[in-house]
């Protein structure tokens, strides 16, 4: 299993890059960050400090969407940092949350990000592609390549996962949610003709290492507010009785709205409806233990890599714990 690590592009940007540095020499593979320029800084012009201070490490959005930068920007952003640091980047996109809400704008229609993933990727890797109606190609990109993973829930969005995208990004490590998306993605792969083993499972959610499961809880019950928002879409589309488990959609009934001021952040006032069930089961907590348990229950679903966000108050720390203590016995 890779490991992966999850920030919020907060001011200042060194510490973010300080972080980062840190989770390659501890064993992780991959930096994301959030990509939401209102909330945060701009995740780009910190890859590059981030890619100049690492040796190997993947770095990427988790996730960006299809609407906030034209396609053509999305592609030379990545294709500009692969040619600078060696194709070190990772595209992962969704339809868009916190980034396009605060704005006023509504997440972009599937279609819409089915046809990004494709002008995005033929772009950063210098395919001419038809955008706007134009035939457009970068140039001066040589050897670049991108691999695009997609950010997924409901069935539609599952389905063109399997369909179109190098990956498949959960956030959320509840085995039984774990287990229905990524077979969701793999029949919709077989269907497609494609290579079900060929699609990356990327499993990202909060992880926490310490004994005071109380405290754990009040610092990651914000992810379930966070997950909650996508789930209010889909229990809005195809109701409380509808294809999606009822382990990811009868939490939110207490669920009365929600301030992306506070998105993504401990103590989030949006978050009182998350259950202390809903945050063990969302999220890692406990002794190292605990977390190489939940891990290896989700390698043996298939997951390939675990992203961990690292928005609380004990970052260093767990980077440390999974670093010497828990990455060690999932990679060997």
């Amino acid at each position: 299993m890779d490991f992966g690590v999850v920030l919020q592009t907060d001011p200042p940007a060194s510490e973010v890059v300080r972080l980062m540095k840190s989770a390659e020499g501890l064993g992780f593979g991959y930096g994301w960050t959030f990509d939401s320029c209102v909330l945060w800084q701009e995740p780009f012009v910190i890859y590059s400090q981030i890619l100049s201070q690492t040796r190997s490490m993947t770095v990427g959005p988790m996730v960006t969407n299809p609407s906030t930068r034209d396609w053509s920007v999305t592609a030379s952003l990545f294709a500009t940092l692969n040619e600078m640091f060696g194709n070190r980047t990772v595209c992962g996109i969704g339809r868009g949350d916190s980034a396009r809400r605060v704005i006023g704008q509504k997440p972009a229609p599937l279609s819409v990000l089915r046809d990004s993933m494709h002008v995005i990727r033929e772009l950063a890797e210098g395919r001419e592609v038809d955008h706007h109606g134009a035939p457009v190609r970068i140039p001066w990109v040589r050897d670049g390549r991108l691999e695009v993973w997609m950010a997924a829930y409901g069935p539609k969005a599952l389905k063109l996962v399997g369909e179109h995208a190098d990956g498949f990004i959960l956030q959320t490590a509840d085995p039984a949610i774990t287990r229905w998306t990524i077979e969701s993605v793999r029949a919709a792969a077989r269907d497609a003709g494609r290579d079900p083993g060929g699609i990356t499972m990327c499993v990202a959610a909060p992880a926490y290492v310490g004994d005071d499961l109380a405290h754990q809880r009040e610092q990651l019950r914000w992810f379930g507010g966070m997950v909650g928002n996508h789930v209010a879409d889909l229990v809005a589309r195809y109701g409380e009785s509808g294809p999606v488990p009822r382990e990811l959609t009868d939490y939110i009934r207490g669920r009365e709205g929600y301030d992306y001021a506070h998105h993504g952040k401990a103590g989030n006032p949006s978050t009182d409806f998350v259950p202390d069930e809903i945050v063990d089961r969302f999220c890692l907590l406990g002794p190292e233990s605990a977390h190489v348990d939940r891990l290896n229950e989700l390698a043996e679903l298939g997951v390939d890599q675990f992203a961990v966000y690292l928005m609380h108050d004990a970052k260093d720390q767990t980077l440390s714990a999974y670093g010497n203590e828990i990455i060690p016995k999932l990679t060997t």
